[in-house]
């Protein structure tokens, strides 16, 4: 299950997007700085739509959805790399992710205070990407300190370390995160195995009012638009306290009060879209009396790998799989008259999936 951390300064809207999100209220939302004081956490299915025909295909009536699970951090303030606030608690919950969601408040509201006084989305990404930096920087630093010892003994390997904690460190003293470093593919490796914070991928949300979705004239999004483009990370404009709305809202009554805004999808599609596309992920489905159900991997996983998201007896025991694509099971109306058709293929070890593949795992252990 993916696992994503929303973070932001204090008051930027983090927890009210987490309750709109996991359409619960089980996170405090007020008004006055670190009113989240732990992580709270969420568990929200991605919403597919080509389930529920698959389901009928299936002759089923249980579809099981992907999930992504959403935690909501403590919000950071300026030193927390040094512990300040509750920054120690925000580092550890950060760690523990595998994509971070960074909300950016791009509303005015003299109603809210900002823990900075002022409207600066610029100003607000800079200071939560300064603290990852600076705490890599500690971790970098002290990792430096061991593997010079080994380097000096002629540990080969040390060497290549030393190397690549140059560059991480010359990455940090120009304000860079590590994942904007200029790494080869093996160092990304290496690098991986320090658990940097600013290794992990980054999508902006642009938190704005409600009024503000449908038009280009917050300034305040642009700001956020542009350092994701310089960084070459995603965004999403989202309202958070329209989400919070729609929640109290019946299903069938959300499409309409969505559309009154000029907006067709919710914040969440968007960012469960812009996440699966930051992490290059995708889904594909088995169906069966039983069920109906997608399962997230990685864009380009090979057939064996996929089946292992089931289990891991279908990985290594895996003989072939039997795909049809989902646009040819719904023509078809049945994986019988796919097969007839000539639309079911018979794929080995070395198949990628693809985005939407039907499929059945043949594997013996």
């Amino acid at each position: 299950m993916l696992r994503a951390g929303i973070v932001g300064l204090p008051n930027v809207g983090k927890s009210t997007l987490f309750n709109a999100l996991t359409a619960t209220r089980g996170a405090e939302s007020a008004n006055y700085p670190f009113s989240t004081t732990g992580a709270n956490v969420g568990v929200v299915n991605v919403l597919d739509a080509r389930l529920e025909p698959l389901a009928k295909i299936g002759k089923t009536n249980k579809i099981v959805h992907a999930t992504v699970e959403f935690v909501d951090i403590a919000g950071l303030a300026r030193g927390a790399s040094h512990g300040e606030g509750l920054g120690n608690q925000f580092l550890h919950h950060i760690r523990e992710t595998e994509l971070i969601v960074h909300v950016v408040r791009c509303f005015e509201d003299e109603n809210v205070v900002h823990v900075e006084e002022t409207i600066n989305p610029q100003r607000d990404i800079e200071t939560l990407n300064l603290e990852l930096i600076l705490a890599d920087l500690a971790t970098v630093e002290k990792r430096r300190e061991r593997t010079s010892k080994q380097a000096k003994v002629g540990d080969k390997n040390a060497k290549e370390e030393l190397e690549l904690l140059d560059k991480l460190q010359a990455a940090f003293d120009e304000g860079n995160p590590a994942r904007l470093a200029g790494l080869t593919g093996e160092e990304k490796a290496k690098a991986y195995q320090l658990f940097l914070l600013t290794m992990k991928p980054m999508i902006y949300v642009a938190n704005v009012a409600e009024t503000d979705l449908s038009t280009d004239a917050n300034a305040f999004i642009g700001q956020v638009r542009g350092h994701a483009e310089r960084e070459g990370a995603d965004y999403v404009v989202i309202s958070a306290q329209l989400e919070a709305d729609l929640v109290d809202l019946d299903l069938e009554e959300r499409p309409q009060y969505l559309a009154s805004v000029g907006v067709s999808e919710t914040g969440l599609g968007k960012l469960i879209r812009g996440a699966y596309h930051t992490l290059g992920l995708i889904s594909y489905f088995t169906i069966g009396e039983k069920e109906a159900r997608a399962w997230t991997i990685r864009n380009g996983a090979k057939a064996p790998e996929a089946a292992g998201a089931i289990h891991s007896d279908l990985e290594r025991g895996f003989i072939r799989a039997e795909v049809i694509t989902y646009d040819d099971l719904i023509k078809a109306g049945s994986t019988a008259a796919a097969k007839e058709r000539g639309w079911m293929r018979l794929e080995g070890k070395e198949y990628a999936v693809q985005d939407g593949d039907v499929i059945l795992f043949r594997f013996n252990v």
